[in-house]
């Protein structure tokens, strides 16, 4: 149950537990204190989206097409369509981002050693091999580096996944529970868009605070403790709680004010108005939103599936690019589309799959764009069946250390926590980690 939840479900140990009390929590360590030892690089992006396509996608039928290949390969999706930047095609099935390839770059030499969700989650989203320590995600780092203890003001947590946690490992990992993310819940398709904690479908403003002074009525403690600092700090708690239920929290993840034609833009389901959330999300300041996207893990009737939701991802994506684009967020929004692995390049044609592609982490792409990251590009290569990599592997390490870089994170500097280890934000070459560089070819 979620700190969040307000009145009724809001208690005083979940409080403590959970540590969330704004930018005057419970500080456990000091991470101002640790980062003071050297300066950072200059930070160009302030946010990022990241859209985490749960499952794989297939790197041919998305960004890297091999239309060559043969039926084997491309099975019923096999023409690839020319961009509007020279040179670059992408999957037949995604028109509309073949027209803002000059926002972003594709990289087409992801590469890491696993086929397994969890373990391949874990190093697309932490750039370590899992070992002893569970370290934190990407979204925890910059929560770290960029939330409460950075001036960051927000009553929503600086760290949100819409709408369902990821669940294939500890996204705070040894940084703890003040790092984990707000999952939303909900459905930002519908109205409302019932938020967990901030939006209860059928409960009206009239009925939380009638709740919040039944509340008050029975918290004969804290009444005759008034002057009691840990009182204080909990009421404090309660009201930072209703202000997100009953202000401008709620406000900000009511859709029903953006007009119709931009919903329509961005597509009326799930997907489509968790990047019109996220663009909101970023414009009201939030520097890290994940938009968990499932769907992607398809064994069977993969040909099906990608022709429903790559049209889905085609508008969604490109309209996200369009409107932060238009509203001048994207030179200040770093986009990460990506998933733990691609797919198998040959199609699975046996029994049981039938025409399905199974798990692939030896090459597979992911796509950049704004924050500093050069668009119009294509990084690395793969072969001509999309199996290996042929030119310039880039490991999950060199992403996100590329990230952080244009967020000012420094990636080999220390990284806070609360035991008081000492690690580096991003593992090291005498770490043994593997590496083929950062993204300079599409930075600045």
């Amino acid at each position: 149950m979620s700190a969040y939840a307000g009145a009724g479900m809001f208690t005083r140990r979940e409080a403590l537990k959970r540590g969330i009390l704004g930018a005057a929590g419970l500080a456990l360590f000091d991470p101002l204190r640790a980062l003071a030892q050297k300066p950072a690089p200059v930070a160009r992006a302030k946010a990022v989206i990241q859209i985490w396509m749960w499952g794989g996608p297939s790197q041919l039928d998305t960004f890297d097409p091999k239309p060559d290949a043969g039926y084997d390969y491309c099975g019923q999706l096999a023409k690839a369509i020319p961009t509007n930047v020279a040179g670059i095609q992408v999957g037949e099935l995604l028109p509309l981002l073949a027209q803002q390839a000059d926002k972003y770059s594709i990289i087409r030499s992801m590469t890491h050693a696993s086929n397994a969700h969890e373990t391949a989650s874990y190093m697309v989203q932490t750039g370590r091999e899992p070992g002893r320590l569970v370290f934190p995600c990407v979204g925890a780092v910059v929560s770290l580096f960029k939330g409460y203890d950075h001036g960051y003001q927000g009553l929503i947590p600086p760290y949100v996944v819409l709408t369902e946690a990821q669940g294939r490992f500890d996204e705070a990992g040894f940084l703890g529970q003040r790092y984990k993310p707000f999952a939303t819940g909900g459905d930002p398709n519908k109205q409302p868009f019932v938020v967990e904690g901030v939006i209860q479908e059928g409960i009206s403003d009239q009925r939380q605070q009638a709740r919040r002074e039944l509340l008050h009525s029975l918290d004969s403690l804290g009444k005759a403790m008034p002057t009691d600092l840990h009182f204080q700090k909990l009421d404090q708690c309660e009201a930072h709680a209703y202000d997100m239920i009953l202000g401008d929290a709620r406000k900000l993840f009511d859709l029903s004010t953006e007009t119709a034609e931009t919903r329509e833009a961005y597509g009326r389901n799930t997907f489509g108005q968790s990047c019109l959330m996220a663009r909101r999300l970023v414009e009201a300041g939030m520097p890290y939103v994940t938009i968990n996207y499932k769907g992607w893990d398809t064994h069977k009737q993969h040909f099906e599936t990608m022709r429903r939701k790559l049209p889905e991802m085609d508008k969604g994506f490109a309209a996200l690019l369009t409107d932060l684009a238009g509203r001048g967020l994207l030179d200040s929004t770093i986009i990460w589309w990506s998933g733990e692995f691609g797919r198998t390049p040959r199609v699975q044609w046996e029994a049981p799959w039938n025409g399905g592609r199974g798990h692939w982490g030896k090459c597979f792409s992911a796509v950049v764009a704004g924050g500093g990251f050069k668009g119009g590009q294509v990084v690395g290569a793969s072969n001509a069946t999309g199996e290996e990599v042929a030119q310039r592997p880039v490991y999950p390490v060199d992403l996100i250390g590329s990230i952080y870089e244009l967020l000012g994170v420094d990636p080999d500097g220390p990284l806070p926590n609360p035991r008081g280890m000492d690690v580096t934000v991003l593992p090291t070459a005498a770490e043994g980690a593997k590496s083929g560089g950062r993204l300079k070819e599409i930075m600045p």
